[in-house]
């Protein structure tokens, strides 16, 4: 097995992606919420919920990629084949994701609490960051149908302690 990740980097990469789906999910709540109070209506109770969920979750999510940085930089990992065009087109995606998703969040807090007026660019990054994760998504299908490579092991089965015969 190829050395990859640490437990904490694998547990935080899966609760990352269990809870980007959420804030594509309860994100349409925030413009009906905002939508009837401009109107002078009452927004459903499910709709504000929403809201507090994708604020809370968007919030926790910025944090947790935030973990995630400093565990990368502390904690690299090996790429798989750091000299190859998809070895490098790898390592500018992950590095992508971290800079989108963190920007993501925090550009979701300012709207929230600051100033409204950058929710249309939190509208913008939310489709790049869409975008990335199909790319991601395609990435770890090929090298597990095409190249049938132990690459996906990385992020599924946490790195192990090089033996002495290994150093």
């Amino acid at each position: 097995m190829k050395r990859g990740y640490s437990l904490a980097q694998i547990g935080l990469h899966w609760l990352v992606a269990l809870m980007v789906p959420v804030q594509y999910l309860t994100g349409g709540s925030i413009e009906r919420t905002h939508h009837a109070a401009h109107m002078g209506i009452t927004p459903s109770s499910w709709d504000v919920v929403q809201h507090h969920l994708h604020n809370y979750a968007g919030i926790a999510i910025g944090l947790l990629m935030g973990v995630r940085l400093v565990l990368h930089v502390l904690q690299p990992s090996e790429a798989s084949v750091p000299g190859t065009w998809a070895g490098r087109a790898a390592t500018v995606l992950h590095h992508a994701f971290y800079a989108a998703i963190i920007g993501q969040a925090c550009m979701g807090f300012v709207a929230s609490y600051f100033w409204f007026g950058i929710a249309p660019y939190h509208v913008i990054g939310s489709r790049i960051i869409l975008a990335m994760v199909a790319l991601h998504l395609a990435a770890a299908a090929w090298h597990t149908l095409i190249a049938r490579d132990e690459t996906v092991d990385r992020i599924v089965f946490p790195r192990r302690k090089r033996s002495a015969q290994e150093l």
